[in-house]
């Protein structure tokens, strides 16, 4: 018997073999409203979507999202990874004559990277040539990326440190496994690129300030700051850097330079030109024009016909300055045993304890800092800091320090202050032809408070009336140690004196000063021998016992200062005259009455005079001077007096 099949029709199967065929079709359909799709969006917080469209090479050391699209459009963005020099090479070869942005700053972002990760300076230059190229083509191209773009300010900082790196060099320091020790190396030469030879040239000129030549260039980016609240940068183009001073033998002649401190670090900003940049990249022939500029002789550069505002880094030079001072060492050093100050300074600096933190800069008012006790300029950082930052008062004054041994009689450090002062009117003005130096305000704390006043008041002869019963003119004296009693003892405003600060300032004398621990205290603080000499031999020289008595055993600051010394109270009996605007910041510590309060070593009572222009009380211990109510203060009373000094800041 034979068999008879039956041929269904394509789709006319029985009805239950349909259904469950069916089923697993359903069940995805119903499903699939549960499921993600190939295409689709997750939402995320604000934070990681910032972070994701700002990620870059210079912040997480990942390509920004921008240069991966140009890679993923080409298909090279796993390549890269791989073949990162095959990859540049091959993008620079497929760089369009003028235009092609997107590919210009991919180029500039990743030779970035590369040289980061390889160690390769020459890409690092290379990306320094292509920002500037995409910043600056040169003549007949133009810059396509709009202010608005993130990518523009990014490309600025590309050519900065782009230029940093490439010019730096490892120096290798004893007893550093590492080359921990980096500096960027200023010279003309021809110099690797990746697709050919940049040849650089270096204007010798910005290569000095103040009349030293500078070295040991440091990248400011590559410094982290500590110790300061505040970091300022001024933003812009060029590798923004901390230079130090080299010895020299044969200084320009540069009015004041041997008031600059021998630490100074100078913030400076390293600028290349590269010429027609763009053309130079089919070409591989790159030439650049190298210049310095410091931050207090130049903010500006000119690119196309416009400004450009240079980058620099103020707070940077200042910490590297302060990196392993030795003031602060030697602090209690100098207050105990007078001279130590002096013993560290170079012959070829002043020896009166002034200092300029710039070259004397004519139509700028000065302002002198004056530490106070067992303390030195290296405790004004703070303050000047956040001076310098402030364009309003960077532009219009120019700041100096006092360094002085502060265990020394008050009447002696006050007199060496201000023939210091007069010292240097003398050698910046000659002529008396900068008003600006006749506007300059003292500002002192503590103890260089009342070194302060002495700069503004009239003491007559009282001071030298307690210490002797004949006339000054009258007692027998070298020439030499007069002239040190009068300079010590005899004070009357300076002329160029035109405002003074008090900062936590003992008028009226500090707690422990008139105590036993005062005593003990003052009994081991040993004067210079050049004082002490001159001072004995006076006291032989003359019949009166009174200040033989005194010249033998010279008071120090600690006796100064205590509340009974009759000397500090004629001080704190002459007022300041209303012709010198005066100010006072007093410090009291915790919450309680300010008038029963103290910050720990000097009183409110004492602290607190009458004849100040303006007085704030700031809760804080002594060393209030970096205190942010002082130094708001501090800038407000500066800004006060700059409007009302009638001195144009020169341009």
């Amino acid at each position: 018997m034979s068999k008879t099949s039956t041929i269904q029709p394509l789709g006319s199967r029985p009805a239950r073999v349909r259904s469950a065929a069916l089923i697993p079709i359903v069940a995805i359909v119903l499903l699939a409203p549960g499921c993600g799709t190939p295409v689709g969006v997750s939402r995320i917080d604000p934070e990681a979507a910032y972070r994701l469209n700002t990620e870059s090479a210079l912040s997480v050391g990942q390509p920004s999202e921008p240069s991966k699209m140009v890679l993923r459009r080409l298909g090279l963005l796993d390549r890269f990874d791989k073949e990162p020099k095959a990859v540049l090479a091959e993008l620079h070869r497929g760089l369009a004559p003028s235009d092609d942005e997107d590919r210009l700053f991919a180029l500039a972002e990743l030779s970035f990277l590369y040289g980061e990760r390889s160690g390769d300076r020459a890409y690092s230059l290379a990306s320094a040539v292509y920002a500037y190229a995409l910043l600056f083509p040169g003549e007949g191209s133009r810059v396509e990326i709009h202010r608005s773009d993130p990518r523009l300010r990014l490309t600025y900082d590309l050519y900065n440190q782009g230029l940093a790196e490439g010019l730096t060099v490892a120096r290798q320091t004893p007893g550093v496994k590492r080359d921990e020790t980096v500096e960027v190396r200023l010279e003309s030469g021809s110099r690797p690129l990746p697709f050919g030879r940049l040849e650089l040239v270096v204007d010798p000129s910005g290569l000095s300030w103040a009349g030293y030549p500078l070295e040991h260039f440091v990248s400011a980016t590559t410094l982290r700051v500590r110790g300061l609240r505040n970091r300022y940068r001024r933003p812009g183009i060029g590798a923004p850097m901390a230079a130090s001073l080299a010895p020299t033998e044969s200084k320009q002649v540069v009015i004041g330079a041997d008031r600059i401190g021998p630490r100074t670090k100078v913030p400076v900003t390293t600028f290349v030109r590269f010429d027609d940049a763009r053309a130079s990249l089919a070409s591989g022939n790159v030439r650049g024009h190298l210049a310095l500029y410091a931050a207090d002789q130049s903010s500006t550069v000119s690119l196309d016909g416009r400004p450009q505002p240079l980058e620099f880094d103020s707070t940077a030079a200042l910490a590297y300055q302060l990196e392993g001072s030795p003031l602060y060492g030697l602090e209690i050093a100098a207050f105990f045993r007078g001279g130590v100050f002096g013993r560290i300074l170079p012959r070829d600096r002043t020896q009166d304890g002034l200092f300029t933190l710039h070259p004397y800069q004519r139509g700028k008012i000065p302002v002198v800092l004056v530490h106070g006790t067992a303390s030195s300029p290296v405790r004004w950082a703070e303050l000047i800091n956040e001076l310098e930052g402030d364009p309003r008062i960077r532009d219009q004054y120019q700041i100096w320090v006092f360094l002085y041994d502060t265990g020394n009689p008050i009447g002696y450090s006050a007199g060496r202050l201000r023939k210091a002062l007069a010292d240097a009117l003398a050698e910046f003005d000659p002529n008396g032809e900068d008003p600006a130096l006749h506007r300059m305000v003292v500002i002192g704390h503590s103890q260089g408070g009342l070194l302060t006043k002495l700069t503004a008041i009239d003491t007559g002869t009282r001071i030298w009336d307690r210490v002797s019963d004949k006339p000054f003119n009258e007692v027998k004296l070298a020439p030499d140690t007069r002239q040190l009693l009068q300079q010590s003892m005899f004070f009357t405003p300076l002329p160029f004196v035109g405002r003074v600060i008090f900062i936590a300032t003992p008028h009226r004398g500090a707690l422990m000063a008139g105590g036993r621990l005062g005593a003990i205290a003052a009994s081991l603080v040993r004067l210079p021998a050049g004082i002490m000499t001159q001072m004995a031999a006076a006291a032989t020289g003359d019949e009166d016992a009174r200040l033989a008595a005194l010249l033998r055993r010279p008071p120090t600051a600690i006796d100064n200062m205590n509340p009974n010394n009759p000397g500090l109270k004629i001080i704190a009996s002459i007022p300041v005259p209303p012709t010198i605007p005066a100010h006072s910041i007093v410090a009291v510590k915790g919450t309680g009455p300010v008038d029963d309060g103290d910050d720990g070593v000097v009183a409110y009572r004492s602290a607190h005079i009458d004849e100040v222009v303006s007085q704030v009380v700031v809760r804080s211990g002594h060393s209030c001077q970096g205190n942010p109510e002082t130094i708001e203060e501090v800038r407000r009373i500066l800004l006060l007096h700059a409007a009302v000094s009638g001195v144009t800041s020169p341009p």
